[in-house]
C-alpha cells in the first residue's frame, strides 16, 4: 500500500468562504504493521494519531460559489523552493504558484480523496516515475510537480491551457479528446488555473 494508505471514507473538505473558512479534519496515523493511514473518521483504536484541518482546496469541483477573480493570491509561501524550480525546469513561477494554488491553497500536508499528495497533489505513479523520496517535503513535491508541468508544456507545444488541462485529467485523455477533456472537474480546473496564472503575473497583491 501507498503512502496515502487508505482511506476509510472520501474526504469531504468544505468550501471557503469569505470569513472564517470552514475546515475539515484528516487523520493520520500508523498501524501495527507500519502501514500509514489517512482517514476523515476519528480512529478510535489508536491512541497516536496527527490531526490536519483542511481548507476546500481550488481543485474541488464543489468550491463554485468563490470568485478566482478576488481570491487573495500568497506570493510569500515557499518562494524559494518555487524559483529554484522555476529556474532548474525553465517553467514560468507564477504558472507554478497557480498549479499550487489551485491544487492545494499551499498546504504540503494535502491529500486528496483519489490519493494525490502534497503542494502540487502528485499521484503515488508520477512521484515512481519521478524517483520522489518524500512527496510531503515542500521542495522534493515543488520540484517533482514542477519537473512533471515541464514535460506535458513540452508534450503540448507550450500551450499553458493544455498542459494544465493533462495535469488535472492525464496526457491521454487531452490526445484522446484532442484538446480539453469534456470533464466537468477539468475545465472548471482549467478555468481556476487561467485565471490565478492571470493573476499571478500581474501586480495583483
Amino acid at each position: 500500500m501507498n503512502r496515502a494508505g487508505r482511506l476509510s471514507g472520501l474526504l469531504m473538505f468544505a468550501c471557503l468562504v469569505a470569513t472564517p473558512p470552514v475546515l475539515a479534519e484528516v487523520y493520520k496515523f500508523t498501524d501495527k504493521d507500519g502501514i500509514v493511514h489517512y482517514t476523515n473518521i476519528r480512529p478510535a483504536d489508536q491512541q497516536q494519531f496527527k490531526t490536519f484541518s483542511f481548507p476546500c482546496y481550488a481543485s474541488d469541483p464543489k468550491c463554485n460559489q468563490l470568485d478566482w477573480e478576488k481570491i487573495p493570491l500568497n506570493r510569500r509561501a515557499f518562494s524559494d523552493e518555487i524559483e529554484a524550480a522555476a529556474d532548474e525546469f525553465a517553467v514560468d513561477d507564477a504558472l507554478i504558484r497557480a498549479i499550487i494554488h489551485a491544487e492545494s491553497a499551499y498546504q504540503p500536508e494535502a491529500l486528496s480523496p483519489k490519493g494525490a499528495q502534497g503542494l502540487m497533489q502528485l499521484m503515488p505513479a508520477t512521484q515512481a516515475e519521478l524517483q520522489i523520496v518524500d512527496v510531503f517535503d515542500p521542495l522534493s513535491n515543488i520540484e517533482g510537480g514542477t519537473q512533471y508541468l515541464s514535460r506535458l508544456l513540452a508534450q503540448f507545444d507550450q500551450s499553458v491551457e493544455l498542459a494544465t488541462a493533462a495535469y488535472n485529467a492525464g496526457p491521454g485523455a487531452v490526445q484522446e479528446y484532442g484538446g480539453i477533456p469534456p470533464y466537468k472537474e477539468t475545465r472548471e480546473y482549467v478555468r481556476r488555473v487561467k485565471i490565478l496564472y492571470r493573476r499571478y503575473r500581474s501586480n495583483e497583491g
